[in-house]
């Protein structure tokens, strides 16, 4: 498969927009470009992404300007212990003519934030489930399809564990990245307190339409990738899981379950729109490992010995790469 000339002229376009994307989020968010960028892939691969960072960092902030410049419909769930699952997928009501009516709940929009979804008992979090999987929500047997595009972004907080329900390997592996935020450096943090204290309005522009998004959803999968790349990608999942041919001596030792097929999938989705946002045509291993980490990290789960030795996922999957 090759890349036509209109498909050529689609990536140049897409590398374009995600500039212009970058430049205009960029008024309000200081600093964490990576996860920008990285928020951006999973929007452009049709994925979810789970932000992880302690509060403060500006989680919500990021996620509500990536949806005014995209001119995308936003809602926000704070999660809590007695959310119930028609509290985000909606409910029947009883109509003014004694007939039962569907009130839609926040799910139904474009871009949501689950925020602190690990607050939440798993009932409610499999309710999610469904829409994130299924792009729809079942309400007393009846089918409602959600908006186009519909983006997940989930926090959660590293630092607190009293309270709160783990996502299940389940959930988790529905999240194309896992996007950990760290403290700004100094300069930033400077430079947030003062756009953050004064008086100064930013002013934001629509860069993308909710079509253009979908045109590029499209684009992605359309890219070639050459056959050395897919199998790097899909060679990297495989290491993964303990106790299997591929399984390197430092898996076997520290992982007690690896990535399934969604990493592989993912992994190359990821690297083709990684590839394309830089105005490539076809990703490379390059592309493949740039997004690996983000991939993999929710992905693979440490045995008790990794944990009592202090061996972290990254350190895992570095040695892998």
């Amino acid at each position: 498969m090759s890349t036509g000339k209109s498909d050529v002229q689609a990536i140049d376009q897409m590398a374009a927009s995600f500039r212009s994307l970058k430049a205009e989020i960029g008024k309000v968010i200081v600093g964490q470009e990576k996860v920008v960028e990285m928020v951006i892939i999973s929007l452009f691969s049709n994925g979810h992404s789970l932000l992880v960072g302690v509060p403060g960092l500006a989680k919500t902030l990021l996620v509500s300007t990536i949806a005014d410049v995209l001119d995308l419909e936003f809602k926000r769930i704070q999660f809590t212990p007695d959310l119930m699952p028609s509290d985000i997928t909606g409910s029947e009501i009883l109509g003014e003519n004694r007939t039962f009516k569907f009130n839609k709940g926040p799910l139904f929009s474009n871009i949501v934030l689950a925020d602190e979804i690990n607050r939440t008992p798993p009932k409610t979090q499999a309710a999610l489930l469904e829409a994130m999987q299924e792009r729809s929500v079942t309400v007393s047997g009846v089918r409602h399809d959600l908006a186009k595009p519909f983006f997940v972004l989930a926090t959660q907080n590293p630092i607190e564990q009293e309270g709160t329900y783990p996502l299940p390997e389940a959930q988790l592996d529905r999240f194309m990245f896992n996007i950990p935020l760290d403290y700004p450096s100094y300069q930033e943090e400077i430079d947030v307190v003062k756009g953050t204290t004064g008086n100064a309005k930013v002013s934001l522009k629509n860069v993308l339409t909710s079509e253009q998004i979908l045109e590029f959803q499209s684009l992605v999968r359309k890219i070639p990738i050459a056959d050395n790349v897919l199998e790097y990608a899909v060679n990297l999942t495989t290491k993964t899981r303990p106790n299997t041919e591929r399984a390197t001596t430092e898996v076997n030792k520290y992982i007690s379950w690896g990535a399934g097929p969604r990493a592989s999938q993912y992994l190359v989705l990821g690297a083709k729109c990684h590839a394309a946002i830089r105005g490539k045509y076809s990703p490379d291993i390059e592309d493949v490992q740039a997004i690996a980490k983000y991939v993999l990290r929710h992905r693979i789960v440490r045995n008790y010995k990794a944990e009592a030795e202090g061996i972290t996922e990254e350190n895992i999957i570095e040695g892998l790469l």
